[in-house]
Order: structure tokens, then sequence, then C-alpha cells
């Protein structure tokens, strides 16, 4: 049985990428200090969680006890030592949820939310939401946030983005002492620093791990604004980007992450305003009042200018070369696809020959 489950919720854009792919590329070190990271593959975590998200809770259908979330809870108990498991989706969970995660897990519960601050992740959510299909524009969608209604923008990023009412709800339903708020460093830390901060919580000695793993870079403002706009023309018959088939695999993964982020040279959003400042050092006031075990510095928290520029600011040109760079990236998909197809097609020729 495991002995100590560290549950390392999220949120988003809070290094969480980062800390998943050196835990993943760190097995054998791990395992020499007994901790385990649960799952074959990351993606087995992922799948549990949506699997919880979809089932269990009031008005959905039950959980299967064979079913992902139901399989990893079963693989994390049979564990010994320590088990982590980390996985952003988790944080926006409700009570009721929280408290089935609580009860399913028979090791001692730590609970780790890592936070950054809202400057910062304004920016970086906007960025990955026209990754994942939005067809919404950078004033709308800063309208949206301080608006704080409960259209989807708003009620998506502060369900992932609201610190202090994520860390009272998890607080409250595990317990204060099972429970810790780590921050993110400010911008200009040391790249480690992040990681020596995780490896507190785990009680490892953080030199001891490999740290050159795959980020997971930001795309510029050029590209974000072209994505927007196939978003747009993707759902003018009425079907948003995101529900197409395959979208996910050649929007968001094969045109974008493994290859118009590595475009060099395009200018990054910018953010300065003032009521971001202002909400998110009340973020940070609500967060010392409820007196959480922090690793790190609440002041980090406290939002900072974001240096880059406003949408309006990127040129034609800028967006017309981020353009003809997805076309020709989705041009080199397609010819890869076709010569694969092309030398499937001839090994089935060949091996129906007599």
């Amino acid at each position: 049985m495991a002995e100590r489950v560290v549950l390392h919720i999220g949120s988003m854009k809070s290094g969480t990428s980062f800390i998943q792919n050196v835990l993943g590329n760190n097995g054998d070190e791990l395992a020499q200090h007994g901790i385990s990271f649960a799952g074959d593959r990351w993606r087995d975590q992922v799948a549990a969680v949506q699997d919880l998200i979809a089932h269990g809770g009031p008005q959905q259908a039950p959980l299967d006890p064979t079913g992902p979330w139901c399989t990893l809870v079963d693989s994390i108990n049979a564990t010994p030592g320590t088990v982590v498991v980390s996985m952003e989706f988790l944080a926006p969970r409700v009570t009721h949820k929280i408290e089935m995660i609580r009860d399913s897990l028979q090791g001692r519960l730590e609970v780790v939310l890592t936070g950054r601050d809202l400057a910062r992740n304004i920016a970086a959510m906007w960025l990955e939401s026209v990754q994942n299909g939005s067809a919404v524009g950078w004033d709308d969608y800063l309208r949206a946030v301080r608006a704080e209604g409960d259209g989807p923008v708003a009620r998506n990023f502060w369900n992932h983005q609201g610190l202090a009412a994520i860390a009272r709800r998890w607080s409250d339903a595990v317990g204060a002492d099972h429970f810790t708020l780590m921050t993110v460093p400010a911008k200009g830390a040391p790249s480690n620093l992040l990681w020596e901060r995780f490896a507190q919580v785990l009680q490892l000695d953080p030199a001891a791990f490999e740290l050159n793993v795959r980020a997971n870079r930001s795309i510029g403002l050029a590209t974000a604004m072209t994505l927007r706009q196939l978003n747009e023309i993707l759902g003018r018959d009425g079907t948003p980007a995101a529900d197409h088939p395959f979208y996910d695999l050649l929007v968001k993964h094969l045109l974008t992450k493994r290859g118009m982020v590595a475009r060099q040279g395009e200018p990054t959003l910018g953010l300065d305003e003032r009521w971001v400042m202002k909400r998110g050092a009340a973020e940070v006031a609500a967060l010392r009042k409820q007196r959480h075990r922090v690793i790190g510095d609440l002041d980090e928290l406290l939002p900072q200018k974001v240096s880059g520029v406003h949408p309006s600011q990127v040129s034609t040109e800028q967006r017309l070369d981020a353009a003809m760079e997805g076309l020709a990236r989705m041009a080199e998909i397609g010819m890869e696809r076709e010569q694969k197809h092309r030398q499937r097609l001839r090994r089935l020729k060949k091996q129906r020959t007599p």
C-alpha cells in the first residue's frame, strides 16, 4: 500500500509541464528514494482525471470500476512508498469530487497547489486558449476576465486561476496540514528554483535530478493571432474549431506545439493593466488570511508588468509571415503523411504479389 500520495493539482500555467517532465524523465532516480510517478505514462493520469471529471458526481453516470480513474487509484494504492500524481485539471474540482479523491486514496494525502502571478497567467491563458480552438480576441478576453461573469471565458479562467478559492476548497476538504501552496518564482529567478521547491515537498536533493527536459514553450503573438483567425474560419459553420475531428492532433500539436512554437523573432504579448495589479493584490491578500503552508513567497504572486505589445501593434507583414509559416508546416505534414501512405501501399502490393 502507498504510504504517501503527493497530489500536485496545478494550477494551469504554473510550471506544471516542467514538473511533470522532470518527474517522468527521472523515474530511476525517484525509485531509489521509494517514489513513483503514477501510471505507466503521464497520459494515464490525464485519462484518469478526465474520467473523474465526467463521472461519479450528481446527475453523472457512476465511475466504472474498471475505468481509467479507478484503475489508476487501484495502482496507486497497491504501490509501496510515495506515489506522485501531477495533473492540473484537478485544481477546479468541486468539494464533492475532492472528497471522492480523498476517500479513494489510502496513503497519507499531501496536496500541492502551484500558483503564478495573475498578470503572467492572464497572458498565458489567452495564448493557450487559441491553441485549444478559441476564436476570442485579446481585448474581449481581457474584458471577460475582468468582469468575472458567468460566460465561458471568465468561468474557465477563474476556475483555474482563482487561487484563493481553489486553496480554500482543497484545504477544507483534506485538512490544512495536508495542503501546501507553492509559488512560482518571479521572472528572472534561477531556472531550477521551481524544481528545488517541488523537491522540498518530496524531501529530495534537487541536485540529483536531470532538469534538461522538454519545455512547454509559448507561441508568439503573430502566431496566436493567426491561430485565432484560423479558429474563427473553422467555426464559421457553427461548429467550434476545437470540436472538429482531429483539431487537437493536427492544429494544437502538429501545427502549433511541434511547429509554430519554434518561430523566432516574433513580438510577445504584453500586459500592464492597473486592474490586473489590483485584482492580483486582492488574491494575495485573501491567501494571506487563509494562512496556508507556503513554499516560496506570496509576494511572488503580486502581478508585475508583462513586457510585450498589444495585438494592434503586430504588423500585417508579421501576421502574413506567421500564416505562411503555418501553411508551410501543414503542407509538410501532408507530404510526410502522403509519403508514408504510399510506402504502405507499396508494401501491401509486394505482399500480395505471388
